[in-house]
């Protein structure tokens, strides 16, 4: 039956749906010059969308709804609104993108994305969560491949394509295992069988490890990191950074449900939390010492990108409530960070149409506001305080001593202090070198007033969660507390 708390589970992706058919219908009868106004309309409806699932869609006490599949809980709500928070940001700065502003089908292709990742957080069932990930990752294949006349950019779209699909495959596989084993597609029933001694602890083992193949592609760990590099400095900028944030929020998402849940104790619960933290030590590791020769700005960012990746693996491999907030927590931060990164980056490249490092020289006195925004966020990056970055990587290493993983910690705080050489090595270029005429007075980067908006915001919320995080970490905390 159709309950009123069945409407409340799906009522963002409601949202979603209407606003999508809104931007379908509306597009083609504006004149061409008027098309990047769809960027209002879906950055608009999308804030819209929140207030009302936050007035009339937030959940009670945890439940399943549509038959088991989806499940309505405060972890998958403050998911699904940190989608569509990242996904209003990434309407803005789209709309001045000479290629890609004015065509309505990026911002559909966008709205269906969200529709998918709405759904990875919510999912209670395999099913569910298979197509919920398809139904996120078309939409961007195509995203990243968006400009057919540049080639970097139909190589990104191909690459992520190619890499996705295999990785969605064995990922499949793994699930039918799951499946063939339990006789189940459930996520909370599977906990029962694997904690009753019905299914071998090795089968899990096994059968987690092609899951994490295509849950470790999407967050970007390694050894499942090789497309990001490519995709980033391809794809239309807007769309990597959504890439970046988003994308791999929800593959994180689905990664906390699906091993907190379904793998929660007992002999498997060893294995794969020591896996983890594995993969945790050396993805941070590659990460930044990948990070560390890159002179393009969209390619130092991926691989510091992948570094976070493994940063908030400790939340996850600590397999405590503190852990599962800090992942929360830390995604929020990291979505706020990032997006305000690839904005910057935007802004630039918009005018100057470069990306290298060197580019940026004297970037401080041609816009000072811009120069300031890109410090905070790289320094929101770095781990350094007052911005939310900082208070991030303090919960997750918190977390990790909790847990017992003060080696990983360590080898984490390590790694922060090398995320910090190279993300100050850009500022310098920003801050101490100049242009090689000296005359940035007479290269001005005006900002246009989507970018105004966006970046600000962004802004202000780095600030913010890095000092005012109390209530930000009382609500990851409230999210992570239905999982146990």
């Amino acid at each position: 039956m159709f309950t009123s708390t069945t409407f409340a589970s799906i009522l963002p992706e409601i949202l979603i749906l209407v606003l999508g058919m809104l931007v379908l219908i509306v597009e083609p009868f504006w004149k061409e010059e008027q098309r990047r106004n769809v960027g209002w309309l879906t950055a608009g409806g999308l804030l819209i969308s929140m207030v009302i699932s936050l007035l009339f869609g937030h959940p009670g006490a945890p439940t399943t709804t549509l038959g088991g599949m989806v499940r309505f809980d405060w972890l998958g709500f403050f998911f699904k609104m940190l989608f569509m928070f990242a996904g209003a940001a990434t309407a803005l700065l789209l709309m001045d993108n000479e290629k890609v502003g004015g065509r309505g089908e990026a911002y559909l292709l966008l709205l269906a994305s969200l529709l998918g990742m709405d759904l990875m957080a919510a999912s209670a069932d395999l099913v569910m969560l298979y197509l919920a990930i398809e139904t996120t990752s078309i939409p961007l294949y195509v995203l990243s491949g968006f400009m057919l006349a540049d080639e970097k950019s139909t190589e990104a779209g191909f690459k992520y394509l190619l890499f996705g699909a295999l990785t969605s495959t064995v990922m499949l596989y793994g699930f039918s295992l799951l499946f063939g084993f339990a006789g189940t597609t459930n996520l909370y029933q599977l906990a029962g069988l694997f904690n009753s001694g019905s299914l071998s602890p090795l089968v899990g083992f096994g059968v987690l490890a092609l899951v994490l193949v295509g849950i470790g592609f999407k967050v970007s760990v390694v050894p499942f990191h090789f497309w990001a590099p490519d995709v980033y400095e391809g794809a239309p900028t807007p769309v990597a950074g959504f890439l970046s944030t988003a994308s791999k929020a929800a593959g994180f998402a689905v990664l906390v449900r699906l091993f907190f849940v379904a793998f929660p104790d007992g002999d498997i619960a060893k294995y794969w939390t020591i896996a983890l933290a594995i993969l945790s030590a050396i993805t941070m590791t590659v990460g930044n010492l990948l990070a560390l020769p890159q002179t393009n700005i969209k390619r130092l960012i991926a691989f510091s990108s992948v570094s976070h990746a493994g940063y908030a693996m400790i939340g996850v491999a600590a397999l405590s409530q503190l852990g599962a907030a800090s992942v929360v927590f830390y995604l929020a931060a990291y979505i706020l960070t990032n997006l305000l990164a690839f904005g910057i980056v935007m802004a630039f490249s918009r005018i100057t149409g470069l990306e290298d490092l060197k580019d940026y020289a004297g970037m401080s006195r041609r816009s000072p506001w811009l120069g300031l925004m890109m410090l905070a966020a790289f320094l929101s990056l770095a781990g350094m305080p007052p911005f939310g970055g900082f208070v991030a990587k303090v919960v997750v290493f918190a977390a990790g001593i909790q847990a017992g993983y003060v080696w990983l910690v360590v080898i984490g705080i390590l790694n922060s202090v090398i995320g910090v050489y190279y993300y100050l090595n850009a500022m310098k270029y920003v801050y101490l070198y100049r242009m090689p005429e000296q005359d940035e007075e007479n290269h001005p980067l005006p900002l246009t007033r989507p970018y105004v908006i966006a970046l600000a915001v962004l802004a202000i919320g780095v600030i913010l969660i890095g000092t005012a995080f109390a209530p930000w970490f009382s609500w990851s905390d409230a999210a992570a507390l239905n999982l146990f």
